[in-house]
């Protein structure tokens, strides 16, 4: 009786440690799985996030084709942020760079290379229209001319401004008002109108802002002069 005790006994300790082997091994194997399952999404997750969207100069939608000038541009908010404007991803001017003003906002850029030559603005609401006129007939041959309003623009452009300006390439600075928002993208000797333009009238009833419309935002890809 005692041996037959004893092998029973050590059949249940056999069976007992069969059992815990097999249930340990299945376990493992399901830890390996879930762990192999979890690093892979972690994987996947790594990768998703290292694959950013490509970004263009001046974080404009997609890339200009060569000999193209990349820009975007921004009118001013009512009379509290100012207009943007870049070209080639170089800020030209912006609020940040405390170089905009009340008025018309316009930046030269020399239409061959690219590079920045010069940026003004002129307070079209207390200012004078003269000294802005002296500039525009300044502007060399050539040259691409990019504007944006900020707070009004209009208000102090007279007859002669408008021409001088429509001789750029604009078509809605013969109708620009009391605080429209207005940014345009022309050159000194251009033979057509420009396509990069974008207005909006001042209008109490689509304001976005009390007073003023809401901002204008434009970009493109300007045509490289050649010689």
């Amino acid at each position: 009786c005692f041996f037959i005790g004893a092998a029973k006994l050590v059949v249940v300790i056999a069976i007992f440690l069969l059992t815990f082997y097999v249930i340990s091994q299945v376990f493992e194997i399901k830890m390996d799985a879930n762990l192999g399952h979890i690093f892979a999404r972690s994987a996947l997750d790594a990768a998703a996030h290292s694959t950013k969207p490509p970004r263009y100069k001046c974080g404009i939608s997609k890339a200009c084709p060569e000999k193209h000038f990349a820009f975007k541009m921004a009118s001013g908010a009512a009379n509290v942020v100012g207009p943007k404007i870049c070209v080639e991803d170089n800020v030209l001017m912006s609020g940040v760079k405390n170089n905009v003003g009340r008025g018309i906002n316009v930046a030269l850029v020399n239409g061959k290379t690219g590079e920045p030559l010069d940026t003004k603005f002129f307070d079209m609401w207390g200012g004078d229209v003269a000294p802005f006129i002296e500039f525009l007939k300044s502007i060399q041959d050539g040259t691409i001319v990019l504007m944006g309003t900020y707070d009004d623009g209009a208000t102090k452009l007279n007859e002669e401004a408008r021409k001088l300006i429509s001789e750029l390439g604009s078509t809605s600075i013969t109708n620009l008002g009391f605080r429209d928002n207005w940014v345009f993208c022309g050159g000194k000797g251009i033979k057509t109108k420009s396509p990069f333009e974008q207005h909006i009238k001042n209008n109490k009833d689509t304001n976005k802002y009390e007073g003023w419309p809401e901002v204008v935002e434009m970009e493109g890809c300007i045509p490289q002069k050649q010689d």
